[in-house]
């Protein structure tokens, strides 16, 4: 009886309740996308972005028209803005979830590095190691392009076998070549029980 009375266009429950509830869902669902859409521009996927926003766009206008229909209905306007906002972290989360592309992580170690580098190596996650001067002496600086997938794996590394370290993380939208890690991910168990047996 509930459902039917949702989707009764002339009841007032459809109005106050059905109606906001569907521009809610709708706003969730269009601006979910548009953030994925642009997680994908801004990751150079040029061909898959635009058949995304097609979809993005249409969802939105089917929203707008009915709120544009019920300019006296209060509800829709708080439904429209509750699910714009709603849809921007749940886009977030679903980029969380993709994890897509590549990234540039900066390390400044606080502590001896071979350790570090030797598991980095043994993992075959490429890097590069700069000697650099910092406020307060001598320091090296350790580059490394990895995949977005392998990010919690490598400050899992950091945290291990150079806790006190200082890291920066920032996307990269382009690589050309270079040193990727494959096989399988390792968990933070087996990280500690390797950094005990290497001491």
């Amino acid at each position: 009886m509930i459902l039917l009375n949702i989707f009764n266009s002339g009841s007032d429950f459809f109005t106050w309740v059905g109606l906001p509830f569907l521009i809610f869902l709708a706003r969730i669902t269009d601006q979910s996308i548009g953030t994925i859409r642009l997680i994908f521009l801004s990751k150079g996927f040029r061909r898959l972005a635009p058949f995304i926003g097609f979809f993005e766009s249409l969802i939105w206008l089917l929203a707008i028209r009915e709120i544009l229909n019920h300019l006296d209905n209060y509800m829709c306007f708080i439904a429209y803005a509750g699910g714009f906002a709603t849809g921007n972290y749940i886009g977030m989360l679903l980029e969380e979830k993709i994890s897509i592309g590549t990234v540039i992580v900066r390390v400044i170690p606080r502590r001896e590095t071979s350790q570090l580098l030797n598991y980095l190596t043994e993992n075959n996650y490429g890097f590069t190691v700069v000697d650099a001067q910092g406020s307060k002496g001598d320091v090296k600086i350790i580059f490394c392009i990895i995949k977005r997938k392998d990010l919690e794996h490598f400050i899992s590394l950091i945290k291990t076998y150079n806790p006190n370290a200082f890291y920066s993380i920032e996307d990269v939208r382009t690589v050309n070549e270079g040193i990727f890690r494959k096989g399988n991910r390792r968990g933070q168990y087996n990280l500690k029980m390797d950094a005990r047996k290497s001491k």
